[in-house]
């Protein structure tokens, strides 16, 4: 009796283990599930979107007019970076405006930048490429970068020169741009000749090209030589950022597109 006993309770403790054992696989594999379905949606966020700089090459990148990426810019702490050099516009010897060798049409571009103080560049979008042109400012729309110490900030019309601004035409409203030496989170957003620009997780403008509102934006720019590029902005072209000069960052730039 005493060994059918103890025969009876090690067999109840072995189906008692059998049955937590299946009971912490089940668990297990739902926590799996749960885990895999999470990675799957973290995938399925990011899907799509193209690294333009990860902080760690150029590769991809080249000067304007040229085959090659300026020397000027360099990497440093993970963000790309133009020192400054005092001369203005592309003054600085092997520096220069620079841009992404693909070009782009309906697109969602994210990036970060910060400015030294009293500094200025710029981000090109559908920009062209050509002998004809010593620029890419001269074909491209153009998201202001700025500090407030410059001296653009106040010139223009209502703030259509300062930062996050579609350059010289419409002012970013509100202006949110953090000071010199802080990092400013942007996006621009084309698609089918509409155009949103974002500063900070705000929207501070829109627009739409090819229209007669444009037109009208165009014919009172301060450039009227290159009044006929503006107006018939292409549909597709390079993204670029600008060397004015001045000390400046960019980093996690990346693109979708739509």
């Amino acid at each position: 009796m005493k060994a059918l006993n103890h025969f009876s309770f090690l067999l109840l403790l072995s189906v008692f283990g059998l049955l937590i054992g299946c009971t912490e696989g089940k668990k297990a594999d739902q926590e799996g599930g749960e885990q895999t379905a999470a990675s799957e949606e973290t995938v399925s966020e990011d899907e799509g979107w193209i690294v333009l700089f990860d902080g760690t090459s150029t590769e991809g990148w080249r000067g304007y007019g040229m085959n090659a990426m300026p020397s000027r810019w360099q990497i440093v702490d993970g963000a790309l970076y133009m020192p400054g050099s005092g001369r203005g516009e592309a003054g600085a010897e092997d520096g220069g405006d620079i841009i992404y060798d693909k070009k782009f049409k309906n697109f969602h571009l994210k990036l970060s930048w910060k400015i030294g103080e009293g500094g200025n560049s710029g981000i090109f979008y559908l920009g062209q490429e050509s002998p004809e042109y010593d620029a890419i400012w001269q074909t491209a729309p153009e998201m202001q970068v700025l500090d407030k110490g410059h001296i653009d900030w106040n010139l223009g019309k209502d703030g259509n020169r300062q930062a996050g601004a579609l350059y010289d035409l419409i002012p970013a409203v509100p202006q949110n741009a953090k000071p010199a030496g802080e990092w400013n989170d942007v996006e621009i957003i084309v698609y089918n000749g509409t155009v949103v620009h974002k500063q900070n997780g705000e929207q501070v403008l829109e627009y739409h090209l090819w229209t007669p509102k444009w037109e009208e934006m165009i014919a009172g720019s301060k450039f009227p030589e290159y009044n006929e590029n503006w107006a018939n902005v292409a549909s597709e072209g390079y993204i670029g950022l600008q060397d004015h000069g001045d000390d400046v960052w960019y980093k996690d730039i990346k693109i979708k597109e739509l």
